[in-house]
């Protein structure tokens, strides 16, 4: 079977029309690059579109009825989105859920300390990386400080043009004889992707510099900028991101470069896609989750009850209220888990088997199962799920595909489906293909996101209607 690519359909109008959206969301991934800054944009788009907070629906004593726009956000790095349709929720949903955390550097607790002369700051780093691509780049902060007082202070260090930017070191060629004879996955350690972050001393009368002046520096910036005092950084989460805006990628700008795009890319046309449907049939959801890229763990990752507990709270808000209700809605609901897939490179077609791997520019990516080394960890959607799939995709002229990650014993990967799945409802992988996945920066084309946004949509109008 041949890939169809997207481009290729397109007249001009439509071209127009893809570029616009890719703009839009260029911008969203250029300004939100943590998942605090994902889920405070999305509550500002819902806002404007008319959806209303459920706790304050809940505080009102409000009942809720078909056509209610609604949204609910867990500490700020989880939120969920629904559009009541006109059949009970007992009757099941139709669900988009992707992940807004990405690969980054975490900034440590105890992190700041002076050696020879320089400031450094201690990092962790968080999701799955070959270290030695986050080294010699210029980079940003992206972060709140909790503060003892309860005050909440937002950090945005490196992005803006006239600000500073801070980054990892690396050894001169020069010298990296030993480091070049180690394998990739040991030529940076771990402990050595500390952030570089100032030189400047403070003096003594003498005008010598002091023990530690550079970080006593550093920490009368920290205090006068933002505030903060040394032992602020205990309960300060500060992520370490590439600095500067997404940008268009080839000589044709028919591409996005930018960091996050896993899952960010699908993230933002799943939100689109819920803001843009009118008077659903079906109840149509839209997850956005945090720590997918460590396990879907914790409070705001999809392991966590949120997502069940919101859909309670509807149920209650509905009339619906028993816990029979909640099993039904779950077991009865349809989803797509909106992930990236890889991109097949044509540089590294050795780890693809090509007949079943994701082209760039062939539009939105189904991913039938995940895992790895025979299927292990992976959501297996059922044939009859995939059919239906097909049919209002087909029916909607939307361009997609489907892919597996990799060749069988390459590697492989895995999402929030399985999760998702073990609650009894029908899940999917469905993405859009990167190139670069967990690099700073990825590769995405423009026609890919344009044609997951439409099928996003259509899932969401569709699913369920044709049983």
């Amino acid at each position: 079977m041949d890939k169809k690519f997207a481009y290729n359909k397109y007249d001009k109008k439509t071209i127009k029309k893809v570029n616009a959206f890719a703009e839009d969301y260029r911008e969203f991934i250029s300004t939100c690059k943590t998942e605090r800054e994902c889920c405070k944009r999305a509550v500002e788009l819902l806002k404007k579109a008319g959806y209303e907070d459920i706790e304050n629906i809940i505080a009102a004593g409000k009942k809720v009825k078909p056509g209610d726009k609604i949204y609910a956000v867990c500490y700020n790095k989880q939120i969920a989105v629904f559009r009541i349709g006109k059949k009970p929720l007992s009757e099941g949903l139709n669900i988009l859920g992707a992940h807004i955390d990405s690969p980054r550097l975490d900034i440590k607790q105890n992190p700041l300390y002076e050696k020879e002369g320089l400031a450094f700051l201690d990092t962790h780093y968080y999701g799955g990386i070959k270290k030695y691509q986050w080294v010699t780049l210029p980079m940003a902060i992206h972060g709140v400080v909790a503060k003892k007082n309860g005050e909440i202070v937002d950090v945005v260090i490196g992005e803006d043009p006239a600000d500073s930017a801070v980054g990892v070191t690396d050894i001169l060629i020069h010298l990296a004889g030993k480091q070049m004879d180690k394998k990739a996955n040991a030529a940076v350690e771990g402990e050595n992707l500390d952030v570089l972050i100032g030189s400047i001393s403070k003096t003594d009368d003498d005008g010598k510099s002091k023990k530690n002046g550079v970080k006593e520096n550093i920490l009368s910036i920290l205090k006068q900028k933002y505030g903060m005092e040394e032992e602020d950084f205990l309960s300060a989460e500060l992520e370490v991101v590439p600095a500067g805006p997404a940008r268009n990628f080839g000589f044709d700008n028919s591409m996005v470069i930018g960091y996050g795009h896993d899952d960010r890319v699908c993230a933002y046309p799943s939100l689109v896609a819920i803001m843009s449907i009118e008077d659903p049939e079906r109840t149509a959801a839209c997850l956005l989750v945090d720590k997918e890229e460590i396990g879907s763990v914790g409070a705001t990752g999809m392991h966590s009850r949120f997502f069940e507990n919101m859909i309670a709270e509807l149920l209650e808000l509905t009339g619906e209220n028993s816990g029979v209700a909640l099993r039904r809605a779950l077991a009865n609901s349809y989803m797509l888990s909106s992930d990236v897939s890889a991109g097949l490179d044509p540089l590294y077609e050795s780890a693809f088997e090509k007949k079943n791997a994701a082209y760039v520019g062939a539009g939105l990516v189904f991913n039938k199962y995940t895992g790895s080394r025979g299927k292990s960890g992976s959501n297996d959607a059922n044939a009859e799920y995939v059919a239906m799939l097909r049919k209002m995709l087909d029916d909607a002229g939307v361009t997609y595909q489907t892919a597996e990650l990799g060749k069988v014993d390459e590697g492989g990967g895995g999402t929030i489906a399985y999760i998702c799945a073990n609650l009894g409802m029908q899940v999917i992988d469905s993405g859009i293909s990167v190139l670069c996945m967990h690099a700073p920066w990825e590769i995405i084309s423009k026609a890919d996101l344009y044609e997951a946004e439409k099928g996003y949509e259509v899932f969401l109008k569709e699913a369920g209607r044709r049983n």
